[in-house]
């Protein structure tokens, strides 16, 4: 198992939007770290690391060991945060306390393989993928990063569907009484050609129809 990232923050103690700004003027992000039945901790963290953090991909499916100073470590995963709507810059983040043999809920990205096999996408078939990422009930010691969907021997108008699916241990979807869609292989699309013919009318048509002109008048 990799190691979680390590994440540095400082406990604060004032709350509320009055606290935040003060936070923020300081070149930081206010947070707060809740539940594993303990209170929530209020905390903050330096402003250009968690941005770069955020815009590097994955956020909210990575663990991180938080140092909170004077030896305390909290092990945690981001659940959510808040971006300035102008600027894109980040407001707020929430972290979720991971307790030993804990699970959690949480969108896992799907990753595709074997296209290069596919009879169907030899045959001009086009892969369509219904879902993105998939919820799953994991277990906080093993969060899989990604979900391998393997459509290496789908032919056209064949899907993959999450019955067929391996997943990691201990991971179930959260929709548990569906065989619901993950990808598709699509037909080609056609293209319907109209004939020259059709487009133009026949050339005696149109002279028949072309008013006949006067004789100059001598």
């Amino acid at each position: 198992m990799a190691a979680n990232k390590q994440l540095a923050a400082t406990v604060r103690d004032g709350t509320g939007k009055g606290a935040a700004r003060s936070v923020r003027r300081e070149s930081r992000v206010p947070g707060v770290i809740y539940g594993g039945g303990e209170t929530a901790q209020p905390i903050s963290l330096d402003y250009k690391t968690l941005n770069q953090l955020i815009y590097a991909g994955r956020f909210l499916t990575t663990i991180f060991d938080i140092d909170l100073g004077d030896g305390k470590i909290e092990r945690v995963i981001p659940r959510d945060y808040q971006l300035d709507r102008v600027k894109d810059t980040p407001l707020h983040v929430d972290f979720l306390r991971l307790k030993p043999g804990s699970s959690l809920r949480i969108d896992v990205p799907i990753h595709v393989v074997g296209m290069e096999t596919s009879p169907g996408i030899k045959l001009g078939g086009a892969l369509n993928i219904v879902r993105h990422t998939i919820e799953l009930r994991v277990p906080a010691d093993n969060i899989p990063v990604a979900i391998t969907v393997d459509v290496g021997s789908a032919e056209i108008n064949e899907s993959v569907h999450i019955s067929s699916i391996t997943l990691p241990e201990g991971c179930k979807p959260v929709i548990a009484d569906r065989d619901f869609t993950v990808v598709t292989i699509t037909p080609p699309a056609k293209v319907e050609e109209t004939p020259a013919a059709a487009a133009a009318a026949p050339a005696g048509k149109a002279a028949a129809k072309a008013p006949a002109k006067a004789a100059p008048k001598k």
